[in-house]
């Protein structure tokens, strides 16, 4: 079906070009065509099309953009986290946050980590849980008072509404988290030791942004001019968690519920 329609083949090279999976192609284009089926395409025939018929270089570089699956997953306290990980004061369990976040029943609850690369360098990576929207905070030092003023900072971007909780692993670099609520009023909450898929949207991403920023790399370079573009990038992804919405899209509309 793709080498007889030269537009819609066109439209899926492009989509991934931007590194969108060939799942969440076929839900964008199946929300926006409706029961028009020439412009429809299953995420099977766009399979099918890269790897079965592929020919020359255009098929084995749209190849490349598809995304590598790992055969298990590790927990990032196995190759991330350094010693420097131990007791926090003053923590609030994730257990007693409140019904409303676990079940991502409302907009305004985040899931934080940094990501780590080499020479010391991390991104604070942020995670929206009911929108899934992505942002990026440049911070150039893991202690923690770099790492909360960076937070602090980027909190007050956001509207009051929209930013009410923060659930973070047991890093040190969370060790002034109570400084971080005073100065925005936002709650942090911590992983259960050696826990971090309960930060799931958070995990999720990070393996997202290995593709964009490998283990070893020095993450220092990146200005935040481009870390705010791989976010774009990432939030202008349909999901189908949130029926082939975009994270932008969903995340605007609750900025404009907000007034």
């Amino acid at each position: 079906m793709l080498k007889k329609h030269r537009v819609l083949s066109k439209v899926v090279a492009a989509k991934l070009q931007r590194r969108w999976s060939p799942a969440q192609i076929a839900g964008w284009l199946q929300q926006r065509a409706g029961d028009d089926e020439e412009h429809r395409v299953s995420h099977e025939t766009i399979y099918r099309t890269l790897f079965i018929q592929a020919r020359g270089a255009l098929k084995k570089e749209l190849q490349a953009h598809l995304r590598r699956t790992r055969a298990m997953r590790r927990s990032r306290h196995h190759s991330q986290k350094t010693p420097n990980h131990g007791q926090l004061t003053g923590m609030i369990s994730i257990r007693e946050r409140p019904a409303e976040v676990e079940d991502r029943a409302v907009p305004g609850h985040w899931e934080g980590d940094l990501l780590m690369g080499s020479h010391s360098s991390q991104i604070a990576t942020l995670v929206e849980r009911y929108t899934r929207l992505v942002m990026l905070v440049r911070v150039e030092s893991r202690n923690t008072q770099t790492v909360i003023d960076g937070l602090i900072k980027h909190a007050h971007k956001l509207p009051r509404e929209l930013y009410k909780s923060l659930t973070w692993d047991r890093g040190k670099e969370m060790a002034d988290h109570q400084r971080f609520t005073l100065a925005t009023d936002i709650q942090v909450y911590f992983c259960d030791p050696q826990h971090p898929w309960q930060r799931g949207a958070n995990e999720n991403t990070n393996g997202l942004l290995r593709r964009y920023f490998p283990k070893g790399t020095d993450l220092s370079v990146y200005s935040q001019a481009k870390l705010d573009a791989v976010a774009r990038e990432l939030n202008e992804r349909p999901r189908q968690t949130l029926n082939f919405e975009t994270p932008a899209e969903s995340f605007q509309r609750c900025v404009a519920l907000t007034g």
